[in-house]
């Protein structure tokens, strides 16, 4: 195990390695339930979104582990999910048919990756845009953390404002932050993790985390009739489209800050980039026969990376939890339903996240707005992907008109075009 891994070679051993992949997995373990939810909306039943969810999950994280050796998690798609609902409700098609598009989707992005196409966009992304990616994500993230705890909540006056400090969740939340904080600040190994078992018994025994049962046995996974032909008899290609231009862009940009964070962009690239971008687009191809929407990198695993992964043992122990899932529904479903005890993980790693700001150019003008701009939108608009496209559509403009357009790469100038059709034609909401 230390050699596949190369646990040395990275600096980690195997006991960092399980808290990071435990750490990950309590802070995305949320997509187990919310997934089904979302999708249930479509008419396609809960027990078997469930089941694809872990699948396309543990899939992918497999891979990611076993291929590429990156501490990086899969999973299916928050923003995606509520697009495929919405086509499914609002054009009239029965999920069979949509799924249907998803596999073309997934099909369409192994080519893409066969083609190494995605390492070459990877390479091409200027530095300011990589950096305002890695801390625009970190904002996103911190962003959802205090929500999710109720920190801050919605104000008729100021969109947002400060939440209701008294409320118990809030507190609750409030204390799990200062354990974790003082546990990290003091060089506590596994400090995230530990501030999360933490707040967990502290929510334990004020009555705040209820346990009405530990093992379940789990549905029975479904594989799905997917109805491609009619996929094509609804000209359904601008949904295929928009599929894989969201999937493609918001994994390479979770991917692109969460390898920066865990320190593995070398002069712009990123090793064993195929291998990576091969998992995710085999979890969503997969995904879609067992009934879940695309699959995409997580955010979360940025997590894990800050309480120490570096491996791909990371992402094994995490696709083990995603297994073993199945069994402690309960459990997970109880984790879930306290936001307290993973917000303060979210808000940490928010701030880890934002270093990269000190290495953008903030004298050139067309670098540091294409930068701000990116880490404006993702937590105002809640998309990665709009934060992503936003820059890549500003980025190429002001250089042209500063006179380097000879220094923008013209995949930049491709996917900036591609973007500004697809916000205009099929914006993700």
């Amino acid at each position: 195990m230390e050699n596949f891994f190369k646990l040395k070679q990275n600096n980690t051993n195997i006991r960092t390695e399980v808290t990071a992949g435990i750490t990950t997995f309590l802070t995305m373990a949320y997509i187990i339930i919310v997934n089904p939810s979302i999708l249930s909306a479509a008419g396609v039943p809960f027990e078997q979104v469930f089941m694809a969810t872990v699948i396309s999950a543990v899939v992918g994280t497999l891979m990611m582990g076993l291929l590429a050796n990156y501490p990086i998690a899969i999973a299916p798609g928050m923003g995606l999910n509520a697009y495929f609902t919405s086509v499914v409700v609002t054009q009239g098609l029965s999920y069979q048919v949509v799924f249907g598009a998803v596999f073309l989707a997934g099909i369409l992005f192994l080519i893409l990756t066969f083609t190494k196409l995605r390492e070459t966009i990877i390479s091409a992304i200027p530095n300011s845009l990589k950096y305002g990616i890695t801390s625009g994500i970190g904002l996103f993230i911190a962003f959802v953390g205090l929500k999710n705890a109720g920190i801050i909540s919605a104000n008729e006056a100021n969109v947002i404002g400060l939440g209701d400090l008294t409320n118990p969740m809030v507190i609750l939340a409030i204390v799990g932050l200062f354990i974790t904080l003082i546990l990290y600040t003091l060089k506590v190994q596994g400090a995230l993790f530990f501030g999360m078992v933490a707040t967990g018994i502290i929510a334990f025994f004020t009555g705040q985390l209820h346990f009405e049962g530990v093992i379940e046995t789990p549905p029975s996974p479904v594989f799905f009739d997917l109805d491609i032909a009619g996929v094509f008899a609804n000209g359904l290609y601008t949904v295929i489209i928009a599929f894989l231009l969201v999937t493609l862009f918001d994994t390479t940009g979770t991917m692109v800050g969460v390898a920066e964070q865990a320190g593995y962009m070398k002069n712009g690239k990123m090793k064993h980039a195929k291998e990576a971008l091969l998992s995710d687009a085999t979890a969503t191809t997969v995904g879609s026969m067992f009934g879940t929407s695309p699959s995409t990198a997580y955010v979360e695993s940025t997590s894990g990376v800050a309480a120490g992964g570096r491996t791909g043992l990371t992402s094994v122990v995490v696709a083990i939890l995603f297994i073993s899932s199945i069994f402690f529904t309960p459990i997970i479903k109880v984790i879930a339903g306290v936001p307290a005890i993973t917000a303060p993980v979210l808000i940490i790693v928010g701030s880890f996240m934002m270093g990269g700001l000190a290495k953008i150019n903030w004298q050139e003008f067309e670098e540091a707005f294409s930068a701000f701009a990116v880490i404006l939108m993702m937590p105002f608009t809640s998309s990665i992907a709009t934060g992503i496209a936003v820059g890549f559509i500003i980025y190429p403009i002001l250089k042209l008109v500063r006179g380097k357009g000879k220094d923008v790469h013209w995949i930049i100038y491709m996917f900036g075009f591609i973007f500004l059709l697809q916000m205009i034609f099929f914006p993700m909401h």
